[in-house]
Order: C-alpha cells, then sequence, then structure tokens
C-alpha cells in the first residue's frame, strides 16, 4: 500500500516553518514537546498493531476462514473502507489535526486494514505468520533504534524512495505476469528492503532537532498511519518471503 502525500514539514520551505529560536527556555520546551509527540504517536501506534493482531488471529478460526472465503464482499468492503479513511486522513488537514474524527477515522481505518490483512492472511500457514510476525518485530526493532542513533539523515530520501517505490509497483505488475518462486523472491525482498528504509526516514521524520524535515507535532495521528503502514508493508513482504522459502 502506497503511502499518502506528507504533511507540511517544519525545515522546509512552508509557510509553517520557523527560524530556531535562541535561549534554554525554547529549547527546553521544544525538547518537551518533541517527546510528548513521541510518546503519543508510539502510543497510538501499538493500540493500532494489538487491534491488527487481534483481528488477524481471528480469522485463523477454521469457521470465520471459511466464511471470509466464500462471503468475497467482506474482503471488498474493508478494501472501501481503507481507501476513504486514508485519503480523508491524507488530503484533509483539519480532519486528521481535529479531535475526535481524528481517531474515530483511524480507528476505522485500523480495524478494516485488520480485516484485509486477516483475509490475506489466511492463505498461508499459521506458523509461517508468526515466523513473519517474530521476524518483522526484530526488524523493526533494530530499525527504530538505527534510526534514533545515527548522524546520517535519512529524511533527504523521499523523492529517491517514492522512484523506487513506482519501480516496485511496475516489477510487481511484472511479476503478476510472469510468476516464479525466484522471481517472487527477488520482488518480495526488494520491497522489504523499501519499506525498512521507510521506516528510518519516518522515525526521523518524527524525532524531529537535526533532520532536514520534519513533521510538526499537531500531525501526531498522520505520523502513526505513516509507521503502521511502514510496518504493516513489511510485515507482508517478509511472509511472502517466508512462504517463498519454506515451500517446495
Amino acid at each position: 500500500m502506497q503511502q499518502p502525500s506528507a504533511p507540511t514539514y517544519y525545515g522546509g520551505a512552508s509557510d509553517d516553518y520557523q527560524e530556531p529560536l535562541t535561549g534554554s527556555a525554547f529549547d527546553f520546551s521544544e525538547q518537551s514537546v518533541r517527546k510528548g509527540f513521541i510518546r503519543k504517536v508510539y502510543s497510538i501506534l501499538m493500540m493500532q498493531l494489538v487491534v491488527t493482531a487481534g483481528l488477524i488471529g481471528i480469522f485463523f478460526a477454521e469457521s470465520v476462514r471459511e466464511y471470509a472465503v466464500k462471503n468475497t464482499w467482506i474482503f471488498w468492503l474493508a478494501f472501501a473502507g481503507t481507501l476513504v479513511c486514508i485519503l480523508t486522513l491524507a488530503c484533509c488537514t483539519d480532519m486528521r489535526r481535529k479531535t475526535p474524527h481524528n481517531f474515530i477515522f483511524l480507528g476505522v481505518f485500523t480495524v478494516c486494514e485488520g480485516v484485509l490483512l486477516g483475509c490475506a492472511c489466511a492463505s498461508f500457514k499459521a506458523s509461517e505468520v508468526l515466523i513473519a510476525v517474530g521476524i518483522c518485530a526484530v526488524v523493526c526493532l533494530a530499525l527504530t533504534m538505527f534510526a534514533f542513533q545515527t548522524k546520517y539523515d535519512f529524511t533527504t530520501c523521499n523523492g529517491v524512495l517514492f522512484v523506487c517505490l513506482i519501480v516496485l509497483m511496475i516489477f510487481g505488475l511484472f511479476a503478476m505476469i510472469f510468476p516464479g518462486k525466484v522471481i517472487s523472491l527477488i520482488y518480495a525482498s526488494l520491497g522489504a528492503l523499501l519499506f525498512s528504509v521507510y521506516l528510518v526516514v519516518d522515525t526521523q521524520m518524527m524525532m524531529g532537532g537535526k533532520h532536514q524535515y520534519t513533521i510538526s507535532p499537531e500531525e501526531y495521528i498522520f505520523a502513526a498511519l505513516n509507521l503502521y503502514l511502514d510496518i504493516i508493508n513489511l510485515f507482508l513482504y517478509i511472509l511472502q518471503i517466508v512462504a517463498a522459502t519454506s515451500r517446495n
């Protein structure tokens, strides 16, 4: 799933750009606001992941799996809900900043995404899904720690990553036309690599500080949505790799 367009950034050429002020009082205030923003984003993100994991688990019940397979309208209804919510949150700045509307749309989006993932994971073995979850968790933790510690600024790579995303989508169409185990592994590996870098970029944009592009503290819903999509896409590509390597 593609990432939504970026919101207003501090540090870029926008109306909200502010020159840094001097003085320890301002520095302390800015750090406090940013730390509170990060805590809020990760709290929302954890709730999203818990809800998503719970919904995926429901689809491994045999009766639910069979019902979902026979009634494809569930998948398409969830897909429509996901599309409406993500477009609303991505395009309507006032909507994603206004409480409780932003939480309502994000909650509906998370439930719909969980149903979509449940339908998708139902075609895989439970062991494959659990292995992919474990690998994804370790990778996300390592990448997050790297993003917090590294001195390199990855936020300047957004343009390059977008081009890579377009190329990956075209390669995905090629893989659908000419299916095969090798090409599926290559496609999934490239996708996992791309969204690993996206996770580092979005984490650094949330952190602020020395990075060239940062997300405004008012955009906590958008920041959580970006990180959630990075993790979900990374999980799906890792799941494809696990499934392709474990099956003959």
